[in-house]
């Protein structure tokens, strides 16, 4: 059975960076796509970015382009999301989310196995 575990998260101040990570483990890891999905207490879970299985397109809700970026490395059953120039408002629990689809949608309905969330705090 696939099983997804988040790493890496942490307090940062604004303006800094960090780095989360998502193990992967079982034989299909490449089976589709992988996404990143956060959530604050008393909001909806939201997408916030998305790749493809074989790495080549990904996809960013609007709030994060330009200083989020996702990638995934089959050979490693390892998917990052490296985050630049953080905001207070990027304050969440991070979820990492595994699809049996090629293409990484927004919809939540899509992805049928999650971590269980790390948390990322911004200070102002």
């Amino acid at each position: 059975q696939v099983q997804l575990v988040e790493s890496g998260g942490g307090l940062v101040q604004a303006g800094g960076s960090l780095r989360i990570s998502c193990a992967v483990s079982g034989p299909t890891f490449s089976r589709g796509a992988m996404a990143w999905f956060r959530q604050d207490p008393g909001k909806e879970r939201e997408f916030v970015a998305g790749v493809t299985r074989n790495g080549d397109s990904t996809y960013y809700t609007d709030s994060v382009k330009g200083r989020f970026t996702i990638s995934r490395d089959n050979a490693e059953n390892t998917v990052y999301l490296q985050m630049n120039s953080l905001k207070p408002e990027d304050t969440a629990v991070y979820y990492c989310a595994a699809s049996k689809f090629f293409i990484a949608t927004t919809a939540l309905r899509a992805y049928d196995i999650w971590g269980q969330g790390t948390q990322v705090t911004v200070s102002s």
